[in-house]
C-alpha cells in the first residue's frame, strides 16, 4: 500500500492546515491510520491515531484539543487548529491492516507515507 500525504505549507502561529493521506489505486476499508511527526534533530512522535470500526480516535497529549483526525472511505485527515512553533515538523502518515485496532507505536504500522513538511512561523 502506498500512501500519499500532502497538505502541508507555511503557517503563522494560530493558524490552521488540514493534512491529508490517501492510498494509491486502494480505499483506508479496514485500515488503521496514524499520523506521526518528525522535528528537526528529534525523534518521529505520534501524534493522532484512528480505528477502522467505530472511528475512535486518540491523541498525543501535546495536540489533545487542537488537532482532529477524521476519516472518509478514501482518505484520513489531520486538521490543525491553534498551530504553534513547535508544530513544526514532516509529518508522516502510516496505515496498518486493521478492523478494530487502534495503535500509537511506530512499529504498528506497516505502510508509511513519504511526508509532508509543516512550518509555524512565530
Amino acid at each position: 500500500v502506498q500512501l500519499q500525504a500532502s497538505g502541508g505549507g507555511l503557517v503563522q502561529a494560530g493558524g490552521s492546515l488540514r493534512l491529508s493521506c490517501a492510498p494509491s489505486g486502494r480505499t483506508f476499508s479496514n485500515y488503521a491510520v496514524g499520523w506521526f511527526r518528525q522535528a528537526p534533530g528529534q525523534e518521529r512522535d505520534f501524534v493522532a491515531a484512528i480505528r477502522w470500526a467505530g472511528a475512535s480516535t486518540h491523541y498525543a497529549d501535546s495536540v489533545l484539543g487542537r488537532f482532529t483526525i477524521s476519516r472518509d472511505l478514501n482518505t484520513v485527515y489531520l486538521q490543525m487548529n491553534n498551530l504553534k512553533p513547535e508544530d513544526t515538523a514532516i509529518y508522516y502518515c502510516a496505515a496498518v491492516r486493521s478492523y478494530n485496532g487502534i495503535y500509537f507505536e511506530q512499529g504498528d504500522y506497516d505502510y508509511w507515507g513519504q511526508g509532508t513538511l509543516v512550518t509555524v512561523s512565530s
